[in-house]
């Protein structure tokens, strides 16, 4: 009999604990998804009457809705459960009275009646401790009996990075040997998690791209992060190199990643023991963002890199200050390309863990 490995398993700290062979099952997947999409056939038999809960602890539009969309195509239902239109989940310590609700009892009592929850928090929610809302959706887990999905926290984003690696996928037809590159980028906004470009680099070095990470400095990432990445590159005989230099990670790549994240000072950091070490300053991280103004994607960045390269975005991205309109919305844009591949990515993780025969 064929068994599914990936049955009842947590999709959190995804790019770190899912092996390079299965990240290349999900993609392979959800290009499979994909295709019988595009073809019109009927997938709603892979997760028929199965439940999907879903809580936003911040806003959403690509997330919400290809989850939504996609549990639906598979036959299973979405139920959204905004935090603060029901009792909002807290962790032991941070109970309000007739506000929250202890995890402990929202997720056993969920385990119950459903077969996923997809959590997303970050910034304000986690009150800018940085692992706050990673360690949420880990207590998550420690008391759910059914698979949590991280939508989102304030340390990785899996779900977008697998998105990603589809879309290379498909433009590249692979990885190896790929020039990659995650670049800061500048925004009016300091209050952007590191999230994203945390998982984008870990799962491109686990794929054996030769990713450059640049950022100006105090941007830097989780140094936990980049010794996973430097690990990742070794086994894969990729690279991984850090700049400051806007310019050069440009220079000569095929794909490129400019992406605003807030600075080291953004965060309040909480050592083991619950001690702050230190406290979040972001009037500083106001002056360090405002210095890396010149960080801007426009044409001229664009034409830096390979004739064939693509230009890359989560989205939202905040046009006019992270990138001009002539390059997001240019022929190297695969921006809605990238955008679309969350529906398949979606669809993916949750058609193996809750409990899909593809």
């Amino acid at each position: 009999m064929r068994t599914n490995k990936f049955l009842g398993r947590d999709w959190i700290d995804a790019a770190i604990d899912y092996t390079k062979e299965e990240w290349e099952t999900l993609i392979e997947a959800a290009l499979y998804l994909k295709k019988k999409y595009a073809l019109g056939e009927d997938t709603s038999h892979l997760l028929k009457g199965k439940t999907l809960f879903t809580m936003f602890f911040n806003q959403s539009l690509r997330t919400r809705s290809t989850f939504a969309a996609g549990i639906q195509q598979l036959g299973g239902y979405h139920v959204d459960l905004e935090p603060g239109k029901t009792y909002t989940p807290a962790r032991k310590g941070f109970d309000i009275p007739y506000k929250t609700e202890r995890i402990a009892d929202v997720a056993r009592m969920l385990s119950r009646v459903g077969d996923a929850i997809a959590i997303r928090m970050y910034g304000p929610p986690s009150q800018w401790i940085y692992g706050f809302a990673n360690a949420t959706i880990k207590e998550f887990a420690e008391f759910s009996d059914i698979p949590i999905i991280n939508m989102e926290c304030d340390k990785y984003h899996p779900t977008q990075a697998l998105a990603d690696l589809i879309t290379i996928k498909e433009k590249f037809g692979g990885f190896k040997g790929k020039k990659f590159t995650m670049s800061w980028a500048y925004s009016g906004s300091i209050e952007k998690p590191r999230a994203v470009p945390q998982s984008v680099i870990l799962a491109a070095t686990k794929m054996g791209m030769d990713v450059t990470l640049a950022h100006p400095k105090g941007f830097d990432l989780d140094p936990e992060v980049i010794n996973h990445a430097k690990a990742f590159s070794k086994q894969t005989n990729g690279s991984f190199r850090i700049t400051n230099d806007f310019e050069e990670g440009f220079r000569n790549t095929d794909i490129v990643y400019p992406k605003s994240w807030g600075a080291s000072s953004c965060y309040t950091y909480v050592d083991d023991e619950g001690n702050t070490v230190n406290k979040k300053n972001h009037e500083e991280a106001e002056k360090l963002n405002e210095a890396a103004i010149s960080w801007k994607t426009t044409e001229k960045e664009m034409e830096l890199t390979d004739k064939n390269a693509v230009y890359m975005h989560c989205l939202p991205a905040d046009r006019g200050q992270e990138v001009t309109d002539n390059v997001i919305d240019g022929p190297k844009s695969v921006v809605i390309d990238e955008a679309e591949n969350r529906l398949h990515a979606h669809k993916a993780i949750m058609a193996l863990l809750m409990g899909g025969n593809l």
